[in-house]
């Protein structure tokens, strides 16, 4: 009895642990978003095309692991642009500019590659840190504005957006040695300012993604074990009370959204600066007045990893997963903005995260109580019977 005792003392505080745990109850409500998500794009699919659904929601499901290149060098960008809103989101700023830092990165690194002359070996890393600074920039401007005037970074941010890309349109088309007009597209980038391959065939996929997962590392570690990834979570958590504490939390907002904006500059840098699967040539740029979409694929990257630098590294690579076998729908009917249903469906469950975690939660521990209560009617009985059978022996010695 008392074997079973301490069994359950042990089984209910592993259940404690786990149940309290904030990566637990993330990972599985981003697990049920997901579930629920692609039931109901499987269910949109047979509404659209009952006789292909099946067809087409295997190719959505699996059709990513046949494209595992293109997978990692789609995932490469979102997963930059993730972690830019989930680093602000974690100091309590909504960054919803990632597109436009995108953009500005993605034109510094092309002006680097394509107007400046410089050694082989050092051209494409010169070009990936000037992206990142072009996107420090565009991100400085918001931070500076909800610092010193508080004015709302959502409003600042979504203006940016659109004032860089007419602006980098209007440079880009400017330029006679980077815009080629009879293309409408920029001229190809040297092989040297190109990010080294990782050499699948077929694929454009790079050294980007590698140091993208190194990045996300690097920021975890700062979020969690140091003093200034401290003191941003402290600020996100209430700004008044940090400041009481010490913290200059005007300071911490701009340096977050120099941080976020670099962050989203490199993406627009790893996606312009990849090598192309063509011989001779690279990735362009087409200046036709559309904001990045990747930017806001990183939105949902960030919601969906719980803007966790590691959950957000998993989202990356699914949502581009998912978007790949997306494209492979059409085999059998089906447009590719079928997908873009399924993300937002992902992402609109996402947003009621803690809510189905905690029913989740409610469910396993009404399982887990109701276990524990006929555990502990059972030994209730052994008990009954044992003192039963002590009072007997009792009195048949005397």
């Amino acid at each position: 009895m008392q074997d079973k005792n301490s069994s359950y003392t042990k089984n209910k505080f592993d259940f404690k642990s786990i149940k309290q745990n904030i990566g637990f109850s993330s990972f599985s409500s981003a697990l049920m978003a997901i579930f629920l998500g692609l039931i109901f794009g499987f269910l949109v699919m047979i509404i659209a095309k009952p006789g292909s659904a099946l067809a087409g929601f295997q190719y959505v499901v699996l059709g990513g692991f046949n494209r595992v290149g293109d997978v990692f060098y789609f995932a490469t960008p979102i997963l930059m642009t993730g972690l830019a809103v989930g680093f602000a989101f974690k100091m309590g700023l909504f960054n919803i500019g990632a597109s436009g830092q995108y953009t500005m990165g993605m034109f510094f690194a092309l002006y680097v590659g394509l107007m400046w002359d410089l050694p082989s070996n050092i051209h494409w890393a010169v070009a990936v840190l000037a992206g990142m600074v072009g996107g420090m920039i565009w991100g400085f401007i918001p931070g500076i504005f909800k610092a010193l005037l508080n004015v709302n970074e959502v409003i600042t941010s979504i203006m940016f957006n659109y004032i860089g890309m007419y602006l980098v349109d209007m440079i880009i088309q400017g330029s006679s040695i980077m815009y080629v007009s009879s293309k409408t597209r920029t001229n190809y980038i040297p092989a040297d300012a190109q990010i080294p391959s990782l050499g699948i065939p077929g694929s454009n996929v790079n050294l980007g993604i590698i140091l993208a997962i190194i990045i996300a590392l690097i920021l975890y570690i700062v979020l969690q074990k140091t003093t200034f990834g401290y003191e941003l979570k402290a600020t996100g958590f209430n700004k008044h009370a940090s400041e009481y504490a010490g913290m200059k939390g005007k300071k911490n907002i701009i340096i977050t959204m120099i941080i976020a904006g670099g962050l989203a500059g490199l993406g627009g840098a790893f996606a312009i600066l990849a090598p192309s699967a063509i011989a001779g040539s690279s990735m362009t740029y087409e200046p036709i007045n559309i904001i990045a979409p990747n930017g806001f694929n990183g939105i949902a990257v960030a919601l969906l990893g719980n803007s966790h630098p590691i959950g957000t590294i998993f989202s990356a690579v699914f949502i581009s997963h998912i978007q790949r076998g997306g494209t492979l729908a059409s085999l059998v009917g089906f447009k590719p903005e079928i997908i873009d249903v399924v993300i937002a469906v992902i992402i609109y469950f996402s947003a009621f995260a803690m809510i189905m975690s905690s029913a989740l939660g409610k469910f396993v521990k009404g399982r887990f109580r109701k276990t524990h209560t006929s555990n502990e009617l059972e030994n209730e009985l052994i008990q009954t019977d044992f003192d039963q059978a002590s009072d007997n022996n009792t009195r048949e010695a005397e």
